[in-house]
């Protein structure tokens, strides 16, 4: 990986890493299936007015919307409603790495160097310091919540890579905007089951009000940095790179995630989880070095294209 593309994924760490305070905020005002439905319809809207489809098979953009967009949200949302702490979530969530490793070695048959094996086992490995010193300020139930949310992002980084793997030229901002038209409908239908017809509507009707406006900061912060900017920038790496050199990027979320829960929630880091956090950071760059050779783009969309067509065998 360029060192361009590891300060493009640096960003989008910054920006993941502040989204957690932001998905926090919303959830004081709104049930987690309305406001996970929220988050994305506001994008979707506007997309089928004005944004061109990628031309790109629809199955690869619906396991796109289906990991990243529904599961990973509906289980992180209403792990956070339930009380899964804010910096404990965005470390817990950052699972979507070793599972996206495991499901591209298996689905897309990546091979992976030695240097990145050893720079995803000292970033677990500070995952699983910092998980274990904090893991007694979460119940149970919301851990496996989260844990679930990152297998759903780790399903969705497979569908954009292939997704975007197989059409030339795909516009990665395109791709990740047409993404946000799969969840809506699903989220709609899973708020009415489970949280009642009225309640988000309700909520968002008493948002505004002088009280409501964080609700809307939030929102728009989620929509326009967390979504747009910062899921456009990790669907270019992803279609750039194999998904084992650019999923360990999102174990160091938790470095910015964690410092922020603290300065805005009064989630005090103790030393070990700052300890932690450092370790992640040198792990997730060490994952990310580059090899002898960068393979050029066009050279790993065919890469990507023949094992896409063993995934349809």
């Amino acid at each position: 990986m360029t060192n361009r593309d590891r300060l493009i994924g640096l960003a989008v760490v910054v920006l993941w890493g502040l989204n957690f305070l932001a998905i926090h905020i919303g959830l004081e005002h709104f049930p987690p299936f309305f406001f996970a439905g929220l988050r994305f319809v506001v994008i979707a809207i506007p997309v089928l007015l004005f944004v061109p489809r990628p031309r790109v098979p629809w199955k690869w953009l619906l396991l796109y919307g289906l990991g990243f967009g529904i599961l990973q949200f509906a289980f992180l949302f209403t792990a956070m409603r339930a009380g899964m702490p804010t910096g404990l979530s965005s470390l817990v969530l950052q699972s979507s790495a070793p599972f996206t490793v495991l499901l591209g070695a298996i689905f897309l048959r990546e091979r992976l160097r030695g240097i990145q094996l050893a720079g995803i086992a000292v970033a677990i490995a500070g995952v699983a310091v910092i998980g274990w010193d904090r893991s007694h300020h979460a119940a149970l139930l919301p851990v496996l919540l989260t844990l679930l949310g990152g297998l759903g992002w780790a399903f969705g980084n497979i569908g954009s890579r292939l997704a975007a793997a197989q059409s030339e030229n795909v516009n990665p901002l395109h791709l990740t905007l047409w993404m946000a038209v799969v969840p809506p409908i699903p989220m709609f239908t899973l708020s009415v089951l489970t949280e009642g017809p009225t309640t988000g509507w309700n909520d968002l009707i008493s948002s505004f009000s002088s009280t409501g406006w964080p609700a809307f900061a939030a929102l728009a912060y989620i929509v326009l940095l967390g979504t747009i900017a910062g899921s456009g920038l990790w669907t270019y790496l992803m279609a750039r790179y194999p998904a084992g050199m650019v999923a360990p990027l999102s174990l160091a979320v938790p470095v910015v995630g964690i410092p922020a829960s603290w300065v805005f929630l009064h989630e005090t880091p103790t030393a070990l989880s700052l300890i932690g956090a450092a370790i992640v950071l040198a792990g997730a760059f060490t994952a990310t070095s580059p090899g002898r050779r960068i393979a050029r783009p066009a050279e790993t969309t065919r890469r990507v294209e023949k094992d896409s067509d063993l995934v349809d065998a």
